[in-house]
Parts: C-alpha cells; structure tokens; sequence
C-alpha cells in the first residue's frame, strides 16, 4: 500500500498494558458430578427438593422454587395416594362407593395436561413440565382434605358429617386454586389470566367434587 513505507513506530513509545485472556473462576458445583455420588445421597436431595416444594404449596407466596426446580415426583406421589383413597373397593366390585384408580388417575393427569396447553396456546412463559409440577403439586390440599374425610366418613355418614366434609373441601379448594394462581398467573399475559384461572378453577373444582361425594363401600 501507498504510503505506510513512511510509517514507523518508535522505539521508545513504552507499550502498556497486558494482553491476556480472562478465564472465569471455576466454582466447586462445576465439577461435582452426581454421577459418583452415593445412591443415599442422591435420594435425600431429592426427598428434600420434594419436601421444599411441599412447603411453598401449603405457605403459597410468589416464588420461582416450583419453577425454576421442577419435577414430577411429588405430583406422582400425591395422585397415587388421592387415587388410593377414593378406590372404594375391589376393581371387580360392582357396589363401588367411588371412583376406580385408573379413572381418578387419567382425570388429574390428563386435566393437567389440558390447562398446561391451554396456557401455552395462551401465550404463557413457562414450559409445559414447569405448569405440570406447579399444577401437581397443588394438589397437596386436596389429598389432605380427602384424608381428613376419609377420617370423619369413619365415625359415620350424617349431615353433621356431610357440613364437616363440605367445609373442609371447599377450604382446601380455595387454597389449591389460589396456590396454583399464584405460581401461574404472572406468566400469562396480563388481559388473559382470567383465561387461565377459569380452567384451573374447573380442574380442582373436579376433583373436590370427587372427594365431596365420595362415600366408602
């Protein structure tokens, strides 16, 4: 090129500065693997990740717990034992007093399934296994109503029965709606939640009906 022949660069410029590549400090969870980890271990951080979740639903504030760390154990275990308990007899019973295991399985499972589409299709922020865990887990009240009606069917089925039972599923139905909300709504847009607390509302309102009217064989 024209002209840089006349360039030069003296010899007493002092050159400053270093030239190096900045490496990140390595912390000690990037090279912890769980592969060598003792099953034990592995079990207990599970169990305890389970149990934190547990805590948030019953205590429902607006906390990224159940979103940023999801998983389908706790929503597992929770329909498992509602299923159990409203089972009123022998698959092969014809007096059943309520629904079989596999019907009250597909109901919460494919309810869920239905509301997490239908807030994705609704534009929501979060992914479809972050609303299956949310919605799940808010199922916790409700197997703790069905527990304590279970309790109450025991010493008989009167009216005073039936109040008591009435007042704690539509309590627990209250707090598992209002606990899933909280977890979902902020991830809708804002002239759209009404969209999407209204199949909620439906989904636990189910199965509360399921456990209000269930009566053992």
């Amino acid at each position: 090129f024209p002209g840089l022949t006349d360039v030069s660069i003296s010899q007493d410029i002092p050159v400053e500065g270093e030239i190096t590549v900045p490496v990140g400090s390595h912390s000690p969870d990037e090279d912890y693997s769980t592969l060598d980890e003792p099953v034990k271990d592995t079990i207990m951080r599970d169990l305890k990740a389970v149990g934190k979740k547990f805590v948030h639903v019953m205590y429902p504030r607006k906390s990224s717990a159940l979103l940023r760390d999801w998983d389908l154990w706790g929503p597992l275990v929770l329909c498992v034992s509602l299923a159990l308990m409203l089972q009123g007899g022998s698959a092969d019973s014809k007096d059943d007093g309520g629904p079989q295991f596999a019907e009250v399985f597909v109901i919460i499972w494919f309810g869920a399934v239905v509301i997490t589409l239908n807030s994705k299709l609704l534009g929501g922020t979060i992914s479809f296994f972050q609303s299956l865990c949310v919605l799940g887990y808010c199922v916790m009240p409700l197997t703790v109503a069905m527990l304590v009606c279970r309790l109450v069917l025991l010493a008989g089925a009167g009216t005073v029965s039936f109040i008591i039972r009435l007042i704690v599923v539509g309590a627990m139905f209250a707090w598992s709606t209002l606990a899933s909300t909280a977890f979902l709504a902020d991830s809708q847009p804002p002239n759209r939640k009404a969209l999407v607390v209204y199949p909620i509302f439906l989904f636990y309102f189910v199965i509360s009906w399921m456990i209000l009217t269930f009566t053992p064989q």
